[in-house]
């Protein structure tokens, strides 16, 4: 095999042009094998390892710099920098991650998972380089989804303004283009990134401007007919507007092209946008076909693509959500449905094909989307704007300023609330307590359920102000589904199991194996109370205090940091209102980015499943009566 011979990027440098084709459908072969049994991004992968050889063969990596967007494309640029070995531990816990990571690589330059920030890291890292006085290339590889965000034009813009040799390769996997115009168009583009076009195309403009009085005029003259031409025959006007030289479209399957155009922008000192097209999943026929469904996949058979059937039929907390949003908005003309580009993954597919007037995808723009749905509830609609939990965070100033100041009707439905798994850091959604909770007219919730789930989101849509809902990824409970949804009362609290010695207050998916953890207790002699505390703002704090006074022991659990978390919200209620002398225990996750692995192994390794809260529970109840005692006896032996 020619990837035998491939250890690092230097190694590939080394082999012929002619292997190259071959190699890719080596490396092709490799991530289908791995993927089909560690699940991973596959279609995203398989389209850019053509694109992935050619850069690193035409650029002195690692010494230069590719900086990844998102990164699930990474896979190829992961094998052929020295992790092939590693490679079949892919996104499994202490492997190696699904994106690029600066602690895995030296050819890993920037750590990413959320869309749209290469362009603006790699400006920094072009300005950083001219400040030091060094000299390297650095190119930011982002998909035509990310490049529609509002964060990669303020990169883009500010990069046409400074004028510095940064290149962006725009990988499109969604245009079509046909072999005519697909090769008019990349033989165009070889040609006029060509040094004898760019030479002559410099000396034009000197000369031009050079003859008095009409030479400016004849320079704007040509220059406006020069962009008519490439108007027509290339889609690059925007970006040169911006102050990019565009070069495109390229065949992003032909390395051949690639290269030569690579080596022809080697030494430009502007802007370059270089323009290519891929098609996701490219060389796998069922990925090729069904690209959405094998984007991010589940372990399948390498050979049909057929994904294992689920061993149980419970319904997930995504189809829930969106079997409520369809009879919501049977019910009520004003309920409207927004995607920030993940249609499928908020479980809005069927409400989009149902009322596609009422539903808006804005694309990979989450604080666009959230002053959007600002904008249709101040015209009296109640929109709900789906987007997980992680991604929120980016629309942070949106939801102070536009949502809540306003105190505007919208439903924030929060898809992956706590840990999502193999995706890792960059997906956990374990801050969104701690960054609404504080928000002033903010009302935040979590079912104990998937039942529960469905009259949380009825709830929201008929408060009058912003309310999120935050949810787990992955199956509920399997109680029984409530027909009639119902409204729920506003920061009222729960009490699901009675107890003595202590109580676990429980938030979100917390409550189940609380339970479960208090009926193992039991059996040791410990009587402790479950409280689905339901809502994290406003708190039910006379259920709290109540049970708190009665037990004594108060222990909070929560699938999500600890530090301004929903046990912070319970400490402070003590606080507030002066009570004193209760013992208290946080459950929680730590002061730390958590890393990637299936769910079961992380939720074991923090505690956070039935066996880690009945044993924390435990010892912090035998703990706490052990000091009880402790005085007691001691005034006795004094008192003898």
């Amino acid at each position: 095999m020619i990837l035998d011979k491939v250890n690092n990027a230097a190694d590939l440098r080394k082999l012929s042009p002619e292997e190259l084709p071959a190699l890719a459908g080596e490396v092709r072969q490799e991530i289908l094998d791995v993927v089909a049994k560690t699940g991973g991004h596959l279609a995203s992968s398989l389209g850019v390892v053509d694109l992935t050889i050619a850069l690193h063969y035409a650029f002195d990596t690692p010494n230069d710099r590719i900086v990844w967007d998102v990164g699930h494309q990474a896979y190829a640029h992961k094998i052929l920098t020295g992790r092939r070995a590693q490679f079949p531990t892919l996104r499994q816990h202490g492997g190696i991650s699904g994106f690029p990571k600066r602690e895995e690589s030296e050819c890993d330059h920037f750590d990413v998972g959320h869309a749209s920030t290469s362009i603006s890291a790699a400006l920094g890292m072009v300005a950083a380089r001219d400040i030091k006085g060094e000299n390297y290339r650095v190119l930011a590889v982002i998909g035509d989804g990310s490049i529609s965000a509002g964060l990669a034009f303020e990169g883009m813009n500010q990069a046409g303004h400074l004028k510095k040799n940064l290149v962006v390769i725009l990988n499109d996997n969604e245009m079509s283009i046909s072999p005519n115009v697909g090769a008019l168009s990349s033989y165009l583009s070889r040609l006029l990134t060509g040094h004898f076009y760019t030479k002559l195309r410099r000396e034009t403009k000197h000369f031009l401007q050079g003859i008095p009085k009409v030479g400016e005029s004849m320079f704007n003259l040509a220059k406006k007919a020069e962009d008519t031409i490439k108007g027509l025959m290339v889609p690059g006007m925007l970006f040169e507007d911006l102050g990019f030289q565009y070069i495109g479209p390229i065949d992003g399957h032909n390395i051949d092209h690639l290269l030569q155009t690579f080596q022809n922008i080697k030494d430009f000192s502007w802007p370059v946008l270089v323009h290519v097209i891929t098609k996701k999943g490219k060389g796998c026929e069922f990925a090729e076909c069904r690209p959405s469904q094998y984007h991010g996949t589940p372990p399948f058979d390498p050979k049909t693509g057929r994904i294992a059937a689920k061993k149980q039929s419970l319904m997930s907390y995504t189809e829930v959500f969106g079997q409520t949003m369809i009879k919501l908005a049977e019910e009520n003309d004003k309920v409207v449905a927004i995607s920030a580009a993940m249609p499928e993954g908020t479980g809005l597919d069927k409400f989009a094909e149902l009322y596609p007037g009422r539903f808006f995808d804005v694309g990979i723009a989450e604080s666009h989307g959230v002053t959007f749905a600002c904008g249709l509830a101040a015209e009296g609609l109640h929109p709900v704007a789906a987007i997980y939990s992680t991604f929120t965070q980016r629309a942070y100033d949106q939801v102070v300023h536009d949502l809540c100041l306003q105190n505007l009707p919208v439903t924030l439905a929060l898809d992956r609330a706590g840990l999502v798994g193999e995706d890792g850091p960059t997906h956990h959604g374990v801050f969104d307590i701690a960054y609404l909770r504080h928000v002033p007219n903010m009302v935040v919730m979590a079912p104990k359920d998937e039942n529960e789930l469905q009259h949380m989101i009825k709830t929201a849509v008929e408060y009058h102000g912003p309310a999120a809902v935050r949810y787990p990824r992955g199956t509920g409970c399997g109680v029984p589904m409530d027909q009639e949804l119902k409204t729920l009362e506003i920061g009222r609290a729960e009490l699901v199991k009675d107890g003595t010695d202590a109580v676990i207050l429980a938030i979100g998916n917390m409550v189940c194996p609380s339970l479960e953890a208090a009926e193992r207790l039991a059996e040791d002699g410990i009587s402790v109370a479950v409280v689905n505390a339901r809502f994290v703002k406003p708190l039910d704090e006379e259920l709290i205090l109540s049970v708190a006074r009665r037990t004594g022991r108060v222990v909070t659990a929560e699938e999500h940091a600890l530090q301004a978390g929903f046990g912070s919200a319970v400490l402070e209620c003590l606080d507030t209102k002066g009570v004193t002398g209760i013992k208290t225990h946080r459950i929680g996750l730590p002061d730390a980015y958590i890393e990637h692995g299936a769910l079961k192994v992380l939720r074991q390794k923090y505690g956070l499943d039935a066996d880690g809260i009945y044993a924390s529970v435990k010892e912090f109840v035998e703990k706490s009566r052990l000091k009880a005692m402790a005085p007691v006896a001691s005034f006795k032996a004094k008192d003898a």
